[in-house]
């Protein structure tokens, strides 16, 4: 099979869309899958050189730099096309940039021998945004009826990652037409999970990294700077609980991109003074490889308390490293969480993530151990990867046959 996808962008600080490529493009690869991954990243990026392309099993062209946020670009539609014309399955990641429209646009241009296409709209389409931001939410009014509703409409499959991301998907324009699909998703296994050796090196590196937390109790979190991410909740809510508890640390790692996620690091940095938290509170950026890995392994709890994310790379990622996580209602996959007793789900709010956090402080070791076995099952069950590669190409293999879509 021939796959072609589409992102808008392929710069390792974007997200968990690009982690879900990186991590999925090898496994559907060693299934006979080859994969082209189309974005409208600058040509001569970094991270679309072929030396990092290539060992994930993709090859990756950049058809930009678009104009702004964005991102149209002249010749892109026509770039599209050809690319489409060789490929069986098509998938779209992310919607409200040209890059959706564009696919679009190359996938009517071909006619009946366009292939089957699938769009993930990895949480856009979350009511969140319509309440937080409505002046924006206007403007994508003006842009939805002739642009992304059709994209949606005329996809092969809308794909999304857990049964409420699909419910709230609906709620946020009433002009709504998509053949609906929950899909499987998550991570691979950590690397070096079942070598105590790994582990051991994993844990010396992030010591070495911060000596300051060496036998120190540590609640983690891995998110970019942004308002959504309720940092600044999470850092109110630890501060009464640090200071009874002086061998309590928080550290939120993630990139602060562009001009707002700068504005939140100073944010989050007065705010920790002004708490009396400068040694306890740790910003440290994005951490990647070894350093990721030992923070989670270090951690004895991951903590995001969202006010909106779609599935949370991260939050499975702890899970898969049999870590507790305490995470809001407004993280897709709370009900599974909450269900397996792989963590605690609150509301996001101030008082409900104190309260949640306190509770993890009056817990018993025993408990704690339990949830944490809870976290680990809930990965092998639900979200290894591995597993879920080959039931998605068997998805797209019923698309790519003209199947019908399976009844849930």
């Amino acid at each position: 099979m021939k796959l072609l996808r589409l992102i808008h962008s392929l710069d390792p600080a974007a997200g968990g869309p690009v982690q879900g490529i990186q991590q999925l493009t090898p496994l559907l690869a060693a299934r006979g899958v080859s994969t082209t991954v189309v974005s409208l990243d600058d040509r001569k990026s970094p991270w679309l050189a072929p030396e990092v392309t290539m060992p994930l099993g993709y090859s990756a062209h950049g058809f930009g730099p678009g104009r702004g946020v964005y991102g149209y670009r002249r010749g892109v539609v026509n770039s599209l096309q050809k690319l489409l014309a060789q490929a069986d399955v098509m998938v779209i990641h992310g919607v409200w940039q040209y890059h959706a429209f564009a696919a679009w646009r190359a996938s009517r241009r071909l006619g009946p021998a366009a292939p089957p296409y699938w769009v993930y709209p990895h949480g856009m389409l979350d009511p969140w945004f319509k309440r937080t931001y409505p002046i924006k939410h206007l403007k994508k009014w003006l842009y939805w009826p002739w642009a992304d509703y059709r994209v949606l409409r005329d996809a092969t499959a809308v794909c999304f990652t857990s049964d409420q991301e699909r419910t709230l998907a609906r709620q946020s324009f009433w002009l709504y037409s998509a053949r609906e699909l929950v899909v499987p998703y998550g991570v691979q296994f950590p690397p070096g999970s079942t070598d105590s050796a790994a582990l051991a090196s994993q844990r010396q590196a992030f010591e070495e990294r911060f000596p300051t937390l060496r036998g120190q109790r540590l609640i983690l979190c891995l998110a970019r700077l942004h308002a959504k991410k309720g940092l600044d909740l999470l850092l109110r809510a630890f501060a009464p609980l640090a200071r009874q508890d002086p061998q309590l640390h928080l550290m939120i790692a993630g990139p602060a991109n562009g001009t707002s996620g700068a504005a939140l690091h100073a944010q989050l940095l007065d705010l920790a003074r002004r708490e009396g938290l400068e040694r306890q509170f740790h910003l440290p950026g994005l951490l990647q490889a070894e350093l990721k890995w030992g923070a989670l392994h270090s951690a004895e709890l991951f903590a995001l308390p969202s006010h909106q994310e779609n599935f949370g790379i991260a939050v499975v990622e702890a899970l898969a490293c049999g870590l507790p996580v305490l995470i809001s209602t407004a993280v897709n996959i709370c009900t599974e969480v909450r269900n397996a007793g792989a963590g605690l789900v609150q509301a996001d709010t101030l008082a409900e993530t104190h309260a949640a956090l306190a509770r993890w402080q009056a817990m018993p070791p025993a408990e704690r151990a339990t949830m944490a076995s809870a976290a680990a099952r809930l990965f092998r069950e639900r979200y290894e990867l591995s597993a879920n590669a080959g039931r998605l190409l068997r998805l797209m293999e019923a698309t790519n046959e003209g199947s019908p879509l399976p009844e849930e």
